[in-house]
Protein backbone atom coordinates (compact mmCIF):
# COMPACT_ATOMS: atom_id res chain seq x y z
CA UNK A 1 0.00 0.00 0.00
CA UNK A 2 1.57 3.43 -1.22
CA UNK A 3 1.87 5.36 -3.80
CA UNK A 4 2.61 3.67 -6.81
CA UNK A 5 4.90 6.29 -9.17
CA UNK A 6 6.77 7.13 -5.69
CA UNK A 7 7.66 3.39 -5.42
CA UNK A 8 10.76 1.69 -6.74
CA UNK A 9 8.16 -1.78 -8.50
CA UNK A 10 11.86 -3.76 -8.37
CA UNK A 11 11.81 -3.71 -4.91
CA UNK A 12 8.21 -5.30 -4.94
CA UNK A 13 9.05 -7.63 -7.42
CA UNK A 14 11.96 -8.41 -9.83
CA UNK A 15 11.20 -7.50 -13.26
CA UNK A 16 12.50 -10.81 -14.56
CA UNK A 17 9.97 -12.19 -12.02
CA UNK A 18 6.90 -10.32 -13.61
CA UNK A 19 4.08 -11.45 -16.64
CA UNK A 20 2.01 -9.00 -16.30
CA UNK A 21 1.54 -5.39 -15.27
CA UNK A 22 -2.11 -4.00 -15.57
CA UNK A 23 -4.94 -2.64 -13.79
CA UNK A 24 -6.85 0.79 -13.98
CA UNK A 25 -4.73 3.97 -13.13
CA UNK A 26 -5.90 7.11 -12.03
CA UNK A 27 -7.77 9.63 -14.82
CA UNK A 28 -6.31 12.90 -14.01
CA UNK A 29 -6.08 15.78 -16.63
CA UNK A 30 -2.84 17.56 -16.86
CA UNK A 31 -5.07 20.99 -16.02
CA UNK A 32 -6.51 19.36 -13.15
CA UNK A 33 -3.46 17.79 -11.25
CA UNK A 34 -2.16 18.97 -7.88
CA UNK A 35 1.40 20.20 -7.80
CA UNK A 36 2.55 16.98 -6.68
CA UNK A 37 1.15 14.78 -9.20
CA UNK A 38 2.50 17.67 -11.89
CA UNK A 39 5.48 16.95 -10.26
CA UNK A 40 5.42 13.26 -10.14
CA UNK A 41 4.49 12.98 -14.33
CA UNK A 42 7.19 15.31 -15.30
CA UNK A 43 10.32 13.90 -13.28
CA UNK A 44 8.84 10.51 -14.57
CA UNK A 45 8.04 11.80 -18.21
CA UNK A 46 11.72 14.05 -18.43
CA UNK A 47 9.98 16.16 -21.42
CA UNK A 48 12.73 18.80 -20.38
CA UNK A 49 11.88 22.78 -18.69
CA UNK A 50 7.90 22.54 -20.25
CA UNK A 51 7.29 19.04 -18.67
CA UNK A 52 4.55 18.54 -21.27
CA UNK A 53 0.53 18.93 -20.53
CA UNK A 54 0.27 14.40 -20.13
CA UNK A 55 -2.49 13.12 -18.17
CA UNK A 56 -1.96 11.69 -14.85
CA UNK A 57 -2.30 8.22 -16.35
CA UNK A 58 0.56 8.48 -18.56
CA UNK A 59 2.92 8.06 -15.61
CA UNK A 60 1.72 4.72 -14.91
CA UNK A 61 2.57 3.83 -18.87
CA UNK A 62 5.86 4.97 -18.67
CA UNK A 63 6.97 3.80 -15.47
CA UNK A 64 6.04 0.49 -16.51
CA UNK A 65 7.64 0.57 -19.52
CA UNK A 66 10.81 1.57 -18.05
CA UNK A 67 10.30 -1.48 -15.75
CA UNK A 68 9.41 -4.28 -18.10
CA UNK A 69 11.65 -6.73 -19.31
CA UNK A 70 11.49 -8.84 -22.58
CA UNK A 71 8.50 -11.21 -21.11
CA UNK A 72 6.60 -8.70 -19.57
CA UNK A 73 3.30 -7.55 -21.09
CA UNK A 74 1.61 -4.23 -19.94
CA UNK A 75 -2.11 -3.36 -20.13
CA UNK A 76 -3.73 -0.48 -18.86
CA UNK A 77 -7.43 1.28 -19.09
CA UNK A 78 -6.61 4.62 -19.67
CA UNK A 79 -8.56 7.97 -21.13
CA UNK A 80 -9.23 8.34 -24.70
CA UNK A 81 -6.88 11.33 -24.83
CA UNK A 82 -3.16 9.78 -24.84
CA UNK A 83 -4.58 8.55 -28.64
CA UNK A 84 -5.66 12.29 -29.61
CA UNK A 85 -4.80 15.63 -29.34
CA UNK A 86 -1.05 17.01 -28.31
CA UNK A 87 -0.27 14.18 -25.43
CA UNK A 88 0.20 11.63 -28.77
CA UNK A 89 3.45 13.38 -29.67
CA UNK A 90 4.59 13.89 -26.33
CA UNK A 91 4.04 10.13 -24.47
CA UNK A 92 4.44 7.78 -27.21
CA UNK A 93 7.62 8.60 -28.87
CA UNK A 94 9.00 7.94 -24.61
CA UNK A 95 7.19 4.59 -25.03
CA UNK A 96 8.43 3.28 -28.44
CA UNK A 97 11.93 4.81 -28.14
CA UNK A 98 13.33 5.04 -24.49
CA UNK A 99 10.87 1.82 -23.16
CA UNK A 100 11.51 -0.04 -26.72
CA UNK A 101 7.46 -1.13 -26.54
CA UNK A 102 4.78 -1.77 -29.24
CA UNK A 103 1.16 -1.81 -29.44
CA UNK A 104 -0.09 -5.70 -29.42
CA UNK A 105 -3.34 -5.00 -29.12
CA UNK A 106 -5.99 -2.32 -28.03
CA UNK A 107 -9.54 -1.18 -27.58
CA UNK A 108 -10.10 1.78 -29.71
CA UNK A 109 -12.74 4.27 -27.66
CA UNK A 110 -15.50 3.21 -25.85
CA UNK A 111 -18.05 4.43 -23.07
CA UNK A 112 -17.26 2.95 -19.64
CA UNK A 113 -18.89 3.33 -16.04
CA UNK A 114 -16.35 2.04 -13.64
CA UNK A 115 -17.63 0.68 -10.09
CA UNK A 116 -16.21 2.82 -7.90
CA UNK A 117 -18.26 5.47 -5.65
CA UNK A 118 -19.40 7.98 -7.57
CA UNK A 119 -19.21 6.21 -10.74
CA UNK A 120 -17.13 8.14 -13.11
CA UNK A 121 -18.39 7.65 -16.87
CA UNK A 122 -15.75 8.40 -19.44
CA UNK A 123 -14.40 7.54 -23.02
CA UNK A 124 -12.09 5.20 -22.45
CA UNK A 125 -9.06 3.36 -24.56
CA UNK A 126 -7.47 0.10 -23.33
CA UNK A 127 -4.07 -0.95 -24.66
CA UNK A 128 -1.83 -3.13 -24.53
CA UNK A 129 2.04 -3.34 -25.05
CA UNK A 130 4.82 -5.67 -25.30
CA UNK A 131 8.70 -5.48 -25.86
CA UNK A 132 9.71 -4.87 -29.48
CA UNK A 133 12.16 -7.76 -28.85
CA UNK A 134 9.09 -9.69 -27.61
CA UNK A 135 6.04 -8.63 -29.96
CA UNK A 136 3.39 -10.51 -31.64
CA UNK A 137 3.46 -11.07 -35.36
CA UNK A 138 -0.53 -9.88 -35.35
CA UNK A 139 -2.01 -6.95 -33.22
CA UNK A 140 -5.41 -7.12 -32.36
CA UNK A 141 -7.49 -3.73 -32.69
CA UNK A 142 -11.22 -3.53 -31.47
CA UNK A 143 -13.34 -0.82 -32.92
CA UNK A 144 -16.60 0.33 -31.88
CA UNK A 145 -18.86 1.92 -34.16
CA UNK A 146 -21.53 2.91 -31.31
CA UNK A 147 -18.88 3.85 -28.28
CA UNK A 148 -21.55 2.50 -26.41
CA UNK A 149 -22.05 -0.84 -28.33
CA UNK A 150 -20.11 -3.99 -28.65
CA UNK A 151 -16.50 -4.12 -30.49
CA UNK A 152 -15.31 -5.25 -33.90
CA UNK A 153 -12.17 -6.86 -34.00
CA UNK A 154 -9.73 -7.21 -36.83
CA UNK A 155 -5.93 -7.88 -36.72
CA UNK A 156 -2.84 -5.75 -38.19
CA UNK A 157 0.73 -5.92 -38.60
CA UNK A 158 1.55 -2.91 -36.73
CA UNK A 159 -0.80 -0.37 -34.94
CA UNK A 160 -0.31 3.58 -34.51
CA UNK A 161 -1.11 5.56 -31.26
CA UNK A 162 -3.63 6.58 -32.83
CA UNK A 163 -5.18 3.10 -32.56
CA UNK A 164 -5.12 2.98 -36.43
CA UNK A 165 -3.44 0.60 -38.93
CA UNK A 166 -0.03 1.99 -39.67
CA UNK A 167 1.28 -0.92 -41.78
CA UNK A 168 0.97 1.68 -45.20
CA UNK A 169 3.52 3.69 -42.92
CA UNK A 170 7.26 3.82 -43.66
CA UNK A 171 7.49 5.24 -39.93
CA UNK A 172 4.89 3.19 -38.04
CA UNK A 173 5.60 4.81 -34.78
CA UNK A 174 4.93 8.63 -37.16
CA UNK A 175 2.91 11.24 -34.46
CA UNK A 176 1.82 14.81 -35.49
CA UNK A 177 3.24 17.81 -33.90
CA UNK A 178 1.59 20.81 -33.73
CA UNK A 179 3.15 23.26 -36.31
CA UNK A 180 2.72 27.10 -36.51
CA UNK A 181 3.93 27.18 -40.16
CA UNK A 182 0.85 25.33 -43.08
CA UNK A 183 1.59 22.08 -44.32
CA UNK A 184 -0.92 22.65 -46.92
CA UNK A 185 -2.43 25.69 -49.36
CA UNK A 186 -5.31 26.90 -47.22
CA UNK A 187 -5.58 30.12 -46.71
CA UNK A 188 -4.20 31.40 -42.90
CA UNK A 189 -6.38 31.03 -40.14
CA UNK A 190 -6.48 33.16 -37.26
CA UNK A 191 -7.48 33.36 -33.20
CA UNK A 192 -9.88 35.79 -32.58
CA UNK A 193 -9.84 38.42 -30.49
CA UNK A 194 -8.96 38.62 -27.06
CA UNK A 195 -9.66 41.42 -24.88
CA UNK A 196 -8.09 40.46 -21.39
CA UNK A 197 -10.33 43.19 -20.04
CA UNK A 198 -12.38 41.35 -16.85
CA UNK A 199 -15.59 41.72 -18.89
CA UNK A 200 -15.69 45.64 -18.99
CA UNK A 201 -15.58 45.70 -22.74
CA UNK A 202 -18.19 43.11 -23.05
CA UNK A 203 -21.89 43.71 -23.76
CA UNK A 204 -25.03 41.65 -24.36
CA UNK A 205 -28.01 43.58 -25.38
CA UNK A 206 -29.85 44.50 -22.47
CA UNK A 207 -26.48 45.85 -21.30
CA UNK A 208 -25.52 47.91 -24.55
CA UNK A 209 -29.15 49.36 -24.52
CA UNK A 210 -28.76 50.50 -20.88
CA UNK A 211 -25.30 51.77 -21.35
CA UNK A 212 -26.51 54.00 -24.48
CA UNK A 213 -29.19 55.14 -23.43
CA UNK A 214 -26.86 56.97 -20.68
CA UNK A 215 -23.80 57.81 -23.41
CA UNK A 216 -25.68 57.50 -26.54
CA UNK A 217 -22.61 59.28 -28.21
CA UNK A 218 -20.95 55.54 -27.89
CA UNK A 219 -22.86 53.70 -29.90
CA UNK A 220 -20.55 53.67 -32.97
CA UNK A 221 -18.15 52.28 -30.74
CA UNK A 222 -19.84 48.62 -30.65
CA UNK A 223 -19.39 45.94 -32.54
CA UNK A 224 -20.92 42.25 -32.54
CA UNK A 225 -18.31 40.24 -30.87
CA UNK A 226 -18.75 36.48 -31.57
CA UNK A 227 -17.67 33.46 -30.06
CA UNK A 228 -18.74 29.25 -30.22
CA UNK A 229 -22.12 30.10 -28.51
CA UNK A 230 -23.15 32.63 -30.04
CA UNK A 231 -22.19 31.58 -33.66
CA UNK A 232 -23.78 28.39 -32.47
CA UNK A 233 -26.69 29.23 -30.99
CA UNK A 234 -27.54 32.78 -32.54
CA UNK A 235 -26.65 34.92 -29.40
CA UNK A 236 -25.60 38.23 -29.82
CA UNK A 237 -22.74 39.94 -27.80
CA UNK A 238 -21.24 43.16 -28.37
CA UNK A 239 -17.85 44.74 -27.10
CA UNK A 240 -16.30 48.41 -26.78
CA UNK A 241 -13.64 48.62 -29.82
CA UNK A 242 -11.60 51.85 -28.83
CA UNK A 243 -8.56 51.14 -30.69
CA UNK A 244 -9.27 53.65 -33.54
CA UNK A 245 -10.70 56.50 -31.31
CA UNK A 246 -9.27 59.52 -30.54
CA UNK A 247 -8.05 60.53 -27.12
CA UNK A 248 -10.04 63.91 -27.10
CA UNK A 249 -13.55 61.86 -28.07
CA UNK A 250 -13.05 59.36 -25.58
CA UNK A 251 -12.51 62.00 -22.81
CA UNK A 252 -15.95 63.53 -23.91
CA UNK A 253 -17.49 59.66 -22.89
CA UNK A 254 -17.24 59.20 -19.11
CA UNK A 255 -19.16 55.55 -18.84
CA UNK A 256 -16.48 54.50 -21.23
CA UNK A 257 -13.66 56.06 -19.94
CA UNK A 258 -14.65 54.47 -16.34
CA UNK A 259 -14.53 51.02 -18.44
CA UNK A 260 -11.24 51.80 -19.88
CA UNK A 261 -9.67 52.73 -15.54
CA UNK A 262 -11.48 49.62 -14.84
CA UNK A 263 -9.59 47.35 -17.16
CA UNK A 264 -6.18 48.85 -16.75
CA UNK A 265 -6.79 48.45 -13.33
CA UNK A 266 -8.01 44.39 -13.63
CA UNK A 267 -4.79 43.98 -15.72
CA UNK A 268 -2.43 46.02 -13.18
CA UNK A 269 -3.28 43.04 -10.64
CA UNK A 270 -3.05 39.99 -12.66
CA UNK A 271 0.16 38.19 -11.73
CA UNK A 272 1.23 37.79 -15.20
CA UNK A 273 4.04 40.43 -16.37
CA UNK A 274 3.04 40.13 -19.99
CA UNK A 275 -0.48 41.24 -18.40
CA UNK A 276 0.61 43.81 -16.04
CA UNK A 277 2.14 45.44 -18.97
CA UNK A 278 -0.78 45.67 -20.93
CA UNK A 279 -1.96 47.85 -18.03
CA UNK A 280 0.06 50.65 -20.01
CA UNK A 281 -2.23 49.91 -22.85
CA UNK A 282 -5.87 50.01 -21.45
CA UNK A 283 -7.76 50.38 -24.72
CA UNK A 284 -6.27 47.76 -26.91
CA UNK A 285 -6.85 44.06 -26.99
CA UNK A 286 -4.37 41.53 -25.76
CA UNK A 287 -5.18 40.11 -29.17
CA UNK A 288 -6.47 41.86 -32.66
CA UNK A 289 -7.91 39.77 -34.81
CA UNK A 290 -10.45 42.42 -37.06
CA UNK A 291 -10.88 40.63 -40.41
CA UNK A 292 -11.69 43.68 -43.13
CA UNK A 293 -14.23 41.66 -45.10
CA UNK A 294 -16.22 38.37 -45.31
CA UNK A 295 -14.51 35.54 -43.04
CA UNK A 296 -14.86 31.66 -42.48
CA UNK A 297 -15.32 31.16 -38.26
CA UNK A 298 -14.60 28.01 -36.80
CA UNK A 299 -15.68 27.20 -33.77
CA UNK A 300 -12.75 26.10 -30.90
CA UNK A 301 -15.11 23.50 -29.43
CA UNK A 302 -17.97 21.50 -30.61
CA UNK A 303 -20.37 19.10 -29.00
CA UNK A 304 -18.88 15.62 -29.77
CA UNK A 305 -22.84 14.54 -30.70
CA UNK A 306 -22.28 16.41 -33.76
CA UNK A 307 -21.62 14.79 -37.05
CA UNK A 308 -19.88 18.09 -38.29
CA UNK A 309 -18.54 21.24 -36.69
CA UNK A 310 -20.72 24.40 -37.81
CA UNK A 311 -18.04 26.50 -40.00
CA UNK A 312 -20.08 29.15 -41.22
CA UNK A 313 -19.21 32.44 -42.75
CA UNK A 314 -18.93 36.06 -40.86
CA UNK A 315 -18.80 39.78 -42.09
CA UNK A 316 -17.33 43.16 -41.31
CA UNK A 317 -18.16 44.58 -38.46
CA UNK A 318 -18.25 41.45 -36.39
CA UNK A 319 -15.21 41.00 -34.47
CA UNK A 320 -14.68 36.87 -33.65
CA UNK A 321 -13.63 36.42 -30.41
CA UNK A 322 -10.39 33.92 -29.01
CA UNK A 323 -13.58 31.12 -29.31
CA UNK A 324 -13.67 30.66 -32.67
CA UNK A 325 -10.84 30.88 -35.39
CA UNK A 326 -11.14 33.35 -38.38
CA UNK A 327 -9.87 32.61 -41.77
CA UNK A 328 -10.00 35.55 -44.45
CA UNK A 329 -9.62 34.89 -48.03
CA UNK A 330 -11.38 31.23 -47.73
CA UNK A 331 -13.11 29.92 -51.00
CA UNK A 332 -16.06 27.87 -51.62
CA UNK A 333 -14.29 24.98 -52.14
CA UNK A 334 -11.84 25.31 -48.73
CA UNK A 335 -15.61 25.47 -46.84
CA UNK A 336 -16.52 22.31 -48.41
CA UNK A 337 -13.22 20.72 -47.75
CA UNK A 338 -13.47 22.42 -43.86
CA UNK A 339 -17.32 20.86 -43.41
CA UNK A 340 -16.25 17.25 -44.74
CA UNK A 341 -16.05 13.84 -43.32
CA UNK A 342 -12.74 13.78 -44.12
CA UNK A 343 -12.29 16.69 -42.61
CA UNK A 344 -14.01 16.06 -39.38
CA UNK A 345 -12.53 12.45 -39.31
CA UNK A 346 -8.79 13.99 -38.71
CA UNK A 347 -10.03 16.40 -36.38
CA UNK A 348 -11.57 13.39 -34.23
CA UNK A 349 -8.42 11.48 -34.41
CA UNK A 350 -5.97 13.88 -34.49
CA UNK A 351 -7.40 17.25 -32.68
CA UNK A 352 -7.81 17.00 -28.55
CA UNK A 353 -10.66 16.98 -26.61
CA UNK A 354 -12.00 19.39 -24.14
CA UNK A 355 -14.14 16.61 -21.80
CA UNK A 356 -15.13 15.03 -24.66
CA UNK A 357 -16.24 17.65 -27.03
CA UNK A 358 -13.82 18.27 -30.14
CA UNK A 359 -11.37 20.81 -29.68
CA UNK A 360 -9.96 22.67 -32.99
CA UNK A 361 -6.47 23.46 -32.83
CA UNK A 362 -5.12 25.95 -36.06
CA UNK A 363 -1.74 24.23 -35.19
CA UNK A 364 -2.42 20.58 -34.95
CA UNK A 365 -5.51 19.76 -37.31
CA UNK A 366 -5.94 22.53 -39.71
CA UNK A 367 -2.17 23.15 -40.46
CA UNK A 368 -1.26 19.42 -40.91
CA UNK A 369 -4.24 18.72 -42.75
CA UNK A 370 -3.08 16.92 -46.05
CA UNK A 371 -5.23 18.03 -49.01
CA UNK A 372 -6.32 15.89 -51.91
CA UNK A 373 -4.05 16.28 -55.20
CA UNK A 374 -7.43 16.89 -57.83
CA UNK A 375 -9.03 20.13 -58.46
CA UNK A 376 -10.63 21.56 -55.14
CA UNK A 377 -12.99 24.10 -57.74
CA UNK A 378 -15.27 20.83 -58.39
CA UNK A 379 -16.44 21.32 -55.05
CA UNK A 380 -18.15 24.74 -55.12
CA UNK A 381 -21.48 23.30 -56.12
CA UNK A 382 -21.31 21.26 -52.83
CA UNK A 383 -20.68 23.96 -51.03
CA UNK A 384 -23.03 26.54 -52.32
CA UNK A 385 -26.08 23.24 -51.64
CA UNK A 386 -25.14 23.24 -48.02
CA UNK A 387 -25.37 26.55 -47.72
CA UNK A 388 -28.73 27.32 -49.53
CA UNK A 389 -30.15 24.50 -47.58
CA UNK A 390 -29.10 26.19 -43.81
CA UNK A 391 -30.79 29.35 -45.88
CA UNK A 392 -34.32 27.45 -46.24
CA UNK A 393 -34.49 27.19 -42.31
CA UNK A 394 -33.87 31.09 -41.62
CA UNK A 395 -34.97 30.77 -37.60
CA UNK A 396 -33.05 27.75 -36.75
CA UNK A 397 -29.72 28.11 -35.56
CA UNK A 398 -26.67 26.29 -36.26
CA UNK A 399 -27.50 24.17 -32.99
CA UNK A 400 -30.40 23.34 -34.01
CA UNK A 401 -29.33 22.57 -37.63
CA UNK A 402 -26.74 20.20 -36.58
CA UNK A 403 -28.32 18.36 -33.83
CA UNK A 404 -27.94 15.17 -35.32
CA UNK A 405 -31.88 14.48 -34.46
CA UNK A 406 -33.07 17.44 -35.56
CA UNK A 407 -30.92 18.01 -39.33
CA UNK A 408 -33.14 18.97 -41.86
CA UNK A 409 -32.93 16.40 -44.56
CA UNK A 410 -32.01 18.87 -47.42
CA UNK A 411 -29.24 19.74 -45.28
CA UNK A 412 -28.29 15.84 -44.61
CA UNK A 413 -28.32 15.55 -48.43
CA UNK A 414 -26.26 18.76 -49.02
CA UNK A 415 -23.70 17.23 -46.50
CA UNK A 416 -23.60 13.39 -47.88
CA UNK A 417 -23.36 14.55 -51.75
CA UNK A 418 -20.61 17.14 -50.23
CA UNK A 419 -18.72 14.14 -48.64
CA UNK A 420 -19.00 11.15 -51.62
CA UNK A 421 -17.50 14.21 -53.47
CA UNK A 422 -14.62 15.16 -51.02
CA UNK A 423 -14.05 11.62 -50.95
CA UNK A 424 -13.81 11.19 -54.38
CA UNK A 425 -10.71 13.46 -54.56
CA UNK A 426 -8.44 11.49 -52.37
CA UNK A 427 -9.57 8.26 -53.38
CA UNK A 428 -12.23 7.40 -56.71
CA UNK A 429 -13.63 4.78 -54.68
CA UNK A 430 -14.08 6.26 -51.82
CA UNK A 431 -13.77 5.06 -47.92
CA UNK A 432 -16.26 2.45 -45.76
CA UNK A 433 -15.52 4.18 -42.62
CA UNK A 434 -13.75 7.00 -39.90
CA UNK A 435 -11.00 4.67 -39.82
CA UNK A 436 -10.09 4.30 -43.45
CA UNK A 437 -10.27 8.00 -44.08
CA UNK A 438 -7.98 8.86 -41.48
CA UNK A 439 -5.67 5.90 -42.17
CA UNK A 440 -5.26 7.37 -46.29
CA UNK A 441 -4.96 10.97 -44.31
CA UNK A 442 -1.86 9.67 -42.17
CA UNK A 443 -0.25 7.96 -45.49
CA UNK A 444 -0.44 11.65 -47.08
CA UNK A 445 0.80 12.98 -43.85
CA UNK A 446 3.69 11.24 -43.62
CA UNK A 447 5.14 12.46 -47.43
CA UNK A 448 4.08 15.57 -46.04
CA UNK A 449 6.82 15.72 -43.41
CA UNK A 450 9.32 13.55 -44.87
CA UNK A 451 11.35 16.57 -45.86
CA UNK A 452 11.07 17.71 -42.24
CA UNK A 453 11.87 14.57 -40.65
CA UNK A 454 14.86 14.26 -42.95
CA UNK A 455 16.59 17.10 -41.36
CA UNK A 456 15.64 15.84 -37.72
CA UNK A 457 17.35 13.24 -35.47
CA UNK A 458 17.55 9.53 -36.56
CA UNK A 459 14.92 7.64 -35.37
CA UNK A 460 14.33 3.76 -34.73
CA UNK A 461 12.62 2.23 -37.41
CA UNK A 462 11.06 -1.35 -37.68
Amino acid sequence: HGDALEIDWAEVLAPEKCSYVFGNPPFVGAKMQTREQREQVRGIANLGKSGGTLDYVCAWFIKAGDYATGATRIGFVATNSITQGEQVAQLWPLLFDRCGLEIAFAHRTFAWGSEARGKAHVHVVIIGLDRHDNERAEKRLFSYVNVKGEAEESGHKVLSPYLFDASRLADPHLVVRRNANKLNVLPEMRFGTQPIDGGNYIFDDKEKADFLALEPTSENLFRPFIGSREHIQGLSRWILFLGDCEPNKLRQMPLVRKRIAKVREFRSQSKRPVTQELANFPTQFAFTTIPVGDFLVTPEVSSERREYVPIGWLANPTIPSNLVRATENATLPDFAILTSTMHMDWLRHIGGRLKSDYRYSIGLVYNTFPLPKGDLTKLTPFAKAILDARAEHPDATLADLYDPDLMPANLRRAHNANDKAVDRLYRRSGFDSDRERVEHLFALYEKMVKPLLAKGPKRRRR
